[in-house]
């Protein structure tokens, strides 16, 4: 099988901007999809909500929504990116998704829900009760998802942040989100979703096309490296 690799950060503007594109490609039969968090935010990085820190991500998240499409909430806009109490850390969140994953297979559906929570409803996805109301409103039961957060935090989610680091390295990416492609052989490829954003249909025809033939031979894809940390 066709192995669609997304290297991506939960408080990454254009990773929520690149979402249409991870369901369309969910969608390709024979396609597989598997997230790697990146930690753009974690450690010395993560850090606090501050006037100079919504005068930075404006502009980048009103051109996201340009060109994407996504809606962005005055909830995050007017609330949480005026909240100078509020932290910005991807490893709570990054820790959630494992937890989603492991309960239930559902990682790339809690991708998509702390996006909505951040850039539409406003909302601290770094903060635990927050993480467990998204899991509870995304239908996991509570106590289990609290116990598989437990059991996940830490040096779990270090190793998966760090092999997610590495295989960005390894595809020579240049930031979030990356794509990566791997066919049956294990040969990689780097999707530049720069042209394909605002377009998930034709990507995810594109993607298809990609996918082993009934001949067991692989085509070939679009190459380069996506967009920015």
């Amino acid at each position: 099988m066709t192995t669609l690799h997304y290297i991506f950060d939960p408080l990454c503007g254009w990773c929520y901007g690149a979402a249409p594109l991870v369901e369309a490609a969910r969608a390709v039969p024979g396609l597989a999809v598997v997230f790697h968090g990146g930690g753009m935010l974690t450690g010395r990085n993560r850090r606090p909500i501050t006037s100079q820190w919504r005068d930075y991500v404006m502009p980048h998240d009103r051109r996201i929504a340009e060109l994407t499409g996504q809606p962005f909430g005055d909830a995050y806009f007017e609330g949480l990116l005026r909240d100078h109490t509020a932290v910005m850390d991807s490893e709570p969140p990054i820790t959630a998704v494992l937890a989603a994953e492991a309960m239930a297979g559902r990682g790339l559906d809690m991708i998509h829900a702390l996006q909505q929570a951040h850039y539409v409803q406003g909302r601290r996805i770094a903060n635990t009760t927050v993480l467990h109301e998204v899991a509870t409103e995304l239908g996991l039961e509570g106590e289990a998802f609290d116990a598989h957060f437990a059991r996940l935090s830490g040096p779990a989610t270090h190793e998966h942040i760090d092999a997610g680091r590495h295989l960005l390295d390894r595809a020579d990416g240049r930031g979030f989100p990356t794509f990566v492609l791997e066919d049956a052989r294990g040969a990689l490829t780097t999707v530049d979703i720069g042209a394909w954003l605002g377009r998930p249909a034709e990507l995810a025809q594109k993607l298809a096309g990609c996918c082993v033939n009934s001949a067991g031979e692989q085509k070939t894809v679009v190459a380069s490296a996506v967009s920015t940390r």
